[in-house]
């Protein structure tokens, strides 16, 4: 994860093949998972940085989803 100053990409209205094309024609299924892998790379990349920069907040996190995940009932 690179430290990076600016995002790659413009803003997601931007972004070609964000809905109708000028042909009228949807974005491809393709593009549409490129894109929300991308969104998600970010995601992660973000979560880690904060993590990273609160460690005592993600700790609490981390135990607030343990117990979550105890006291679950199926």
């Amino acid at each position: 994860m690179p430290d990076r100053k600016f995002r790659d990409d413009p803003l997601p209205r931007m972004w070609p093949g964000a809905g109708p094309t000028p042909d009228g024609t949807d974005e491809s299924d393709a593009e549409r998972r490129r894109r929300r892998a991308r969104f998600l790379r970010d995601l992660a990349e973000a979560r880690a940085l904060r993590d990273r920069v609160q460690p005592r907040r993600a700790k609490t996190a981390r135990l607030r989803h343990a117990m979550r995940m105890r006291t679950f009932r199926w």
